[in-house]
């Protein structure tokens, strides 16, 4: 055996098994395969590991996938404007009750294996991705702090998403394990920047023979770790908010809030005894609460000032956010109809987040 042979045989040992995006796999018979037909081009050394007694998957594929995802989200470091005017950080007077982001679309992913142990795929995807945001803007009094008004909002947005990935495999003990990887950039239409998102996914199962030759059914469990690009900036019409006659009445009553709030600290300070007002207790309280109550007046001034432009205005923001669950366990299956046709389910689940997955795909060679 020369020193390539050695090298693919060590290879194929230890990595003969699928891709959790294809799962499909390289199965090692008991004698070798005929080789005089094998033309394609890929999988690299894909001829030698034929020689070896590995039966190849096609080299090439593509799959239409439907995905479902509904997650919580958490934001922080919020700042808001309105048309296109300084943004006012807002995180001592906001407070986000819930934030739950839902989404469902369809992508193609063609894929290749480069190496029998290699699977590399590309994504496109079109998605609806809608978001329920439940937030209270509120100002500090005296004794506790009082709501100015809520919002509950849901914006429905179209995305776009294109990236790559790659899934190393490996066998052992008559199953078999994958790493499965992409990257993502998904353009959203309120968003100014498209947003980067990495997906790690690790899978283990096994792969059962039925009675119809290249027909199989495969079951895994595993992980869905997914980290999205915390900043983001956007715009959204004031309307696609709230209605304009809902802001005018919101915006009204929380100026008249922070004016009674106002009224209410200054005269808290008055009654103080020049001893009390030298208590750095006191004196933070005081400028916290001031601090506090600039912010919701710059903001409900911005909101009126918008309001006057209404057709035309817009609330600018930036925000940090994340998953509140950055990972979730698997549970899938694929039924592989011939080597050339396979179906598709997977479902995961924590708190925090639900995914349902699945997709149909066809193999060829290349």
């Amino acid at each position: 055996m020369n020193f390539k042979v050695f090298c693919v045989t060590v290879l194929m040992v230890l990595f003969y098994t699928s891709s959790v995006n294809s799962q499909v796999y390289s199965e090692l018979t008991d004698k070798p395969q005929d080789t005089l037909e094998y033309k394609n081009l890929l999988p690299i050394f894909g001829k030698k590991v034929k020689e070896l007694g590995f039966d190849l998957p096609y080299s090439a594929g593509i799959s239409v996938n439907y995905l479902w995802q509904k997650s919580d989200i958490v934001i922080s470091n919020v700042a808001v404007g309105f048309n296109s005017g300084d943004l006012i950080n807002v995180d001592d007077i906001i407070r986000f009750n819930s934030t739950t982001a839902e989404s469902n679309g369809v992508n193609i992913r063609p894929d290749v294996w480069l190496f029998p142990f290699l699977n590399v795929y590309g994504i496109f995807a079109q998605a609806q991705s809608r978001t329920n945001v439940d937030v209270s803007i509120v100002i500090p009094r005296i004794n506790e702090a009082e709501e100015l008004f809520n919002i509950q909002t849901n914006p429905l947005f179209n995305t776009t998403t294109v990236g790559f990935g790659l899934t190393p495999t490996a066998g052992f003990f008559g199953g078999w394990i994958a790493f499965d990887m992409n990257f993502t950039w998904t353009d959203v239409d309120a968003q100014e920047n498209p947003v980067f998102a990495f997906v790690f996914d690790p899978r283990i199962g096994k792969t059962f023979q039925l009675r119809k030759p290249n027909r199989n059914i495969s079951f895994w469990v595993g992980g869905f770790r997914l980290k999205v690009k915390r900043d983001t900036r956007g715009s959204l019409g004031l309307d696609e908010v709230l209605p304009f006659e809902e802001w005018n009445s919101k915006v009204a009553a929380g100026q008249t809030k922070v004016g009674d709030a106002q009224q209410e600290l200054d005269q808290w300070w008055e009654n103080l005894s020049p001893i009390q007002q030298q208590n750095p207790v006191n004196i933070v309280k005081r400028e916290t609460n001031q601090a506090k109550l600039n912010v919701a007046s710059r903001f409900l001034n911005g909101a009126e000032s918008a309001l006057d432009t209404a057709e035309s205005s817009t609330i600018d923001y930036s925000l940090d956010k994340r998953q509140l669950s950055m990972w979730n366990f698997v549970v899938g299956s694929q039924f592989q109809i011939n080597k050339s046709w396979m179906l598709r389910a997977e479902y995961g689940f924590s708190e925090g987040r639900n995914t349902f997955f699945t997709g149909l795909q066809y193999r060829f060679g290349l």
